[in-house]
């Protein structure tokens, strides 16, 4: 048995972290894989499969570099989504603009909600914010898993467009509410000083 990975299956992310190739994935799976990888692929222990110590550390920051990017793809829904739609051949229409306009509109909503909420740093308002757009994350990602499975590749596309949006409105919530929450802290250390 070898200590590392056929090339093969760098060309596949969920056959490089042994998933199956399909829109749930175990997070901490991933995370175990992503830790065994970094570990196998180190340059200390490529170095010992290669006499050229060079060429060692150039292989290992490349399949380093295809590991971080394999871990980031199927760690994110709006990602693994469109993987998964390049490898069925579908994601050609993935950057044309969202055609739904209640969903824009709604999208808009919450995009100055989250804005008007973090200039006035409002935590409460955040905190009421991210069940939302997380609950809409997740009727997005039911709605894919359905329409990839069943091949209905339209509304994967827009499932997927909708996601990459979703998903950049939840992690500016997490931002501002890690900002406004140390914020809120750093102020409090204040009273010590």
């Amino acid at each position: 048995m070898t200590d590392t990975i056929p090339e093969t299956q760098f060309d596949n992310f969920f056959a490089l972290f042994e998933q199956p190739v399909q829109f749930e994935v175990n997070q901490d799976s991933l995370d175990q894989h992503l830790r065994l990888l970094q570990k196998r692929y180190h340059p200390d222990n490529v170095a010992k499969n290669l006499a050229d110590t060079k060429q060692a550390k150039q292989q290992s920051e490349q399949y380093s570099a295809i590991i971080n990017q394999a871990y980031q793809t199927l760690s994110a829904p709006d990602s693994r989504a469109g993987y998964l739609l390049g490898m069925a051949d579908q994601a050609q229409n993935l950057e044309h603009s969202i055609a739904d306009l209640d969903f824009l509109e709604d999208a808009m909503e919450m995009r100055m909600d989250l804005d008007d909420a973090i200039v006035g740093k409002d935590l409460l308002a955040l905190q009421q914010l991210h069940p939302q757009i997380t609950s809409r994350l997740a009727n997005q990602s039911q709605r894919f898993e359905t329409a990839y499975q069943e091949q209905d590749w339209p509304t994967a596309i827009d499932a997927t467009q909708k996601l990459k949006f979703l998903v950049k409105l939840n992690a500016d919530v997490t931002t501002g509410l890690d900002d406004v929450a140390t914020a809120a802290h750093s102020d409090d250390d204040d009273l010590y000083v």
